[in-house]
């Protein structure tokens, strides 16, 4: 198996970089007849190659529902969502599952690791999906995680845990990458490490972050902050000067 590093080139001027992902008019409900709910209610938006994306609101609000659909978990009731310029809404079968390998990374609030995999084992899984993955071995160092490449999950922290999930993520060398709650499970300042790792990765390899939560505070780290309320986009704003993971508070 063929491994490359990949560093991307310095980003345009925010604001200037082509569009990643298109979404439009996206409609979601869940139930039948009188308990019928709208989870996602007309949704459009773009996001911007390189961007570190917020995606705030209270739960229920339809933040991960969001992402399922973007990730192409679920389908749309109706609308459409496009990621480089493929329309992912229109996808099944084979090419669907594709895109999930070649376009996303997924990481999510509780790790989903395999457990009987040490570190390296649970990186390397999604690096055989792909004909040319991230170096794993520099991956590893990269999120600090060399001196625990051989531990099984369970021998290791919940913030090693989920640096091990967005190595598993990355390491395909994703354009999306998509953190549901990354930090739901973390206590306060292992959380600041974990967006410190999603800045870097932003910096370092230019992919495009969603990280989903109920943090505001979190937002401030943005480059678009989004917020939804009862499954309507209420806010998409572009920062020019996001605050750094280290100097966020909560």
């Amino acid at each position: 198996m063929s491994t490359v590093s990949c560093t991307a080139p310095d980003p345009a001027p925010r604001g200037e970089a082509p569009d990643l992902a298109r979404v439009e008019h996206l409609t979601k409900s869940f139930g039948r007849d009188g308990a019928r709910t709208t989870v996602l209610d007309d949704v459009t938006l773009e996001l911007g190659r390189g961007e570190i994306c917020v995606l705030l609101g209270p739960s229920g609000s339809g933040k991960s529902t969001f992402l399922n659909l973007v990730g192409g978990l679920e389908p749309a009731d109706s609308g459409t969502v496009a990621v480089d310029g493929e329309e992912v809404t229109a996808l099944t079968g084979r090419r669907l599952v594709d895109y999930r390998r070649r376009e996303l990374g997924f990481v999510f609030q509780f790790y989903n690791l395999i457990p009987d995999l040490t570190v390296r084992e649970n990186i390397e899984v999604c690096a055989c999906l792909v004909p040319e993955p991230l170096d794993v071995d520099g991956l590893l160092r990269d999120l600090g995680l060399w001196e625990h490449r051989d531990k099984l999950p369970r021998q290791v922290s919940g913030g090693q845990q989920q640096r091990c999930a967005i190595g598993r993520a990355l390491v395909k060398k994703p354009d999306l990458l998509l953190c549901d709650e990354p930090t739901g499970a973390l206590d306060h300042e292992t959380s600041k490490e974990v967006l410190g790792v999603l800045e870097r990765v932003n910096r370092i390899h230019g992919c495009t972050i969603v990280i989903v939560t109920h943090n505001d505070a979190i937002g401030a780290m943005a480059h678009r902050t989004l917020r939804l309320r009862d499954g309507r986009l209420v806010q998409n704003e572009v920062a020019e000067h996001p605050v750094a993971a280290s100097e966020l508070e909560w």
